[in-house]
């Protein structure tokens, strides 16, 4: 007989399910948040490209503001109207896969403007060659087994830890904010792992609070990267 293979493992984190069940019935809410987010967040991009200092931290900048608009608008899109079956599917990998673009869009910028060049690039390569990994996985190889992909979510997330210096050096309280950001993303993966806390099931429920953190999450983040944009190292 068949056996679910995530049968007694720890709660699923962000982006990582692969079946719709009974918890994933959509609360008033569900979509509204990201949706309500997604106009803030392109005059917000807007903002930041145009007030960083110079070429290489307006291109920086761009890519952030690019995955950051991709990311609300396709959980919006996925989470806020009905779909077929096929459709539905096709939404939630792309929605599945957009955290590996969100991580390395985030890092762009601060690698661009706040390292030296060779770590920069060091960085870059890391970064986007592990979200790609990660998007092979979750979308060529569904079956993926989570050992493979989960650790990767997590070095990527955590990968900053290991340029600590270099960013305070840079900007502390760009730091400082980037990571707060990171902070809000861990706890909304808590709270969507575990579902709780779930306040209103039928109008706002964990999934919503998830969502309320992410959008925490991308304000703290967009405001650090505004700070080191405006006074790049380089």
């Amino acid at each position: 007989m068949h056996q679910d293979r995530d049968t007694g493992t720890l709660p699923h984190v962000p982006f990582t399910e692969e079946a719709a069940t009974a918890a994933d019935e959509r609360p008033a809410w569900r979509g509204w948040i990201h949706l309500g987010t997604f106009p803030f967040a392109l005059a917000m991009g807007i903002v930041l490209v145009t007030l960083a200092a110079t070429p290489a931290a307006k291109a920086g900048t761009a890519v952030f503001a690019a995955t950051s608009l991709i990311m609300f608008g396709v959980s919006a899109t996925y989470h806020r109207f009905p779909w077929s079956p096929v459709v539905k599917r096709v939404l939630k990998r792309i929605d599945h896969t957009n955290i590996f673009l969100l991580i390395a869009g985030t890092y762009t910028p601060v690698a661009v403007c706040a390292l030296p060049h060779t770590l920069m690039v060091v960085v870059l390569w890391v970064m986007w060659g592990g979200a790609l990994l990660g998007i092979a996985f979750r979308v060529f190889w569904i079956g993926a087994p989570r050992w493979l992909y989960v650790p990767l979510y997590l070095a990527l997330g955590c990968a900053a830890l290991g340029i600590l210096p270099q960013l305070f050096a840079a900007s502390v309280p760009m730091t400082v904010l980037v990571l707060a950001g990171g902070l809000a993303y861990v706890v909304g993966a808590v709270v969507y792992g575990f579902k709780r806390p779930n306040p209103s099931p039928r109008f706002f429920g964990f999934h919503e609070v998830f969502h309320a953190l992410t959008v925490v999450a991308f304000a703290a983040q967009w405001a650090g990267i505004l700070l080191v944009a405006l006074h790049p190292v380089r």
